[in-house]
């Protein structure tokens, strides 16, 4: 039983071996590193999102103890988008299409995933320098308005790029 054993070990060549013999099962642990990967991806991106949230959070604290009461209805719209957008990073379908997928995603579709996740998280880095602004005009108190019209311009165009990465999932563009 021993050397039977050791004969099955050193003869083992590998997962590669293994995927080569069984059809389409490279390509379904191909799928699944793809979906491990979006899914760590997009957790990464959620928790970007939700620091900067709440870092617009303790900002319009300071604004609505600097009596900035008017800017209420803008600070909410904008934190509409902000958590519309963390819901939807957060659970929406994977950037891959599965065996049984009704629409099967190419490699350039993928490419274009993956660009509109990258968008994402350059949308932090712009949303964070637009939070930076409002910071200093909340402190200046000047210029608040133009601020929150500024960061609310981001919000939006970081949905509407999310709608476009929807858009390539099911096959609309």
């Amino acid at each position: 039983m021993d050397d039977l054993y050791k004969k099955i070990v050193e003869q083992r060549s590998g997962m590669s071996w293994l995927a080569g013999k069984l059809p389409g099962f490279r390509g379904y642990m191909e799928n699944t590193t793809r979906r491990t990967a979006d899914r760590m991806l997009r957790d990464h991106i959620t928790d970007q999102f939700n620091q900067l949230l709440q870092e617009f959070i303790n900002i319009e604290t300071k604004l609505v103890r600097a009596g900035g009461l008017s800017h209420m209805a803008t600070t909410k719209s904008i934190k509409t988008k902000f958590q519309t957008l963390i819901d939807r990073i957060a659970t929406d379908a994977p950037g891959y299409s599965g065996f049984l997928a009704a629409n099967k995603i190419t490699p350039d579709d993928l490419e274009a995933i993956y660009a509109f996740d990258e968008a994402m998280i350059r949308y932090t880095e712009q949303i964070s320098d637009g939070l930076a602004e409002l910071n200093t005009a909340v402190v200046n108190k000047e210029g608040i308005g133009t601020a929150l019209d500024n960061l609310d311009t981001i919000m939006l165009e970081a949905n509407q790029a999310y709608d476009l990465r929807d858009d390539v999932i099911r096959g609309i563009v």
